[in-house]
């Protein structure tokens, strides 16, 4: 049986850090579906359509990776799709708080799920979408920031 993770964000943009997380991911687990979520507590500055454009010009020469688009509970997309495990990434202590919390709250509501939450590696560390949104608005050379071939 193939084993499957959720990785779960706004990806807006998908970054380098992000796809560092990917494919670390894709080291645990056969498949991994990268679901681009809208979060209504933020305003997006690319479109959806766009976001998943990005993402799957990142991530097509990685087997075993799928990307959709979802607008519900993660758990629930996790069901629907009968994966088990959600896969986030952290930066810093601060992110690991945040995820930590998030974790806690999807166990209590679907203890069959597991998050995994892996530590970016140190030189993706000081990326971060709104990073990339910052220099994007200011014209500034965003390459090092996000994924190699991968054009905004």
């Amino acid at each position: 049986m193939k084993t499957k993770a959720l990785f779960p964000g706004s990806f807006d943009p998908f970054t380098a850090g992000h796809l560092n997380i990917l494919k670390r991911a894709l080291t645990m687990f056969d498949e991994v579906v990268v679901a681009a979520g809208i979060n209504q507590d933020k305003r997006g500055f690319f479109d959806m359509e766009k976001r998943l454009e990005i993402i799957r010009s990142a991530t097509k020469d990685l087997p075993g990776v799928s990307v959709i688009q979802y607008d519900n509970l993660t758990i629930d997309t996790c069901r629907e799709l009968g994966i088990r495990h959600i896969v986030r990434g952290v930066r810093n202590m601060i992110d690991f708080e945040t995820e930590r919390s998030i974790a806690d709250a999807n166990r209590r509501l679907a203890p069959d799920i597991e998050t995994i939450i892996i530590p970016t590696a140190q030189e993706f560390a000081h990326i971060s979408s709104s990073a990339v949104r910052d220099i994007l608005k200011h014209h500034g050379d965003y390459s090092a920031f996000i994924p190699e071939g991968v054009v905004l």
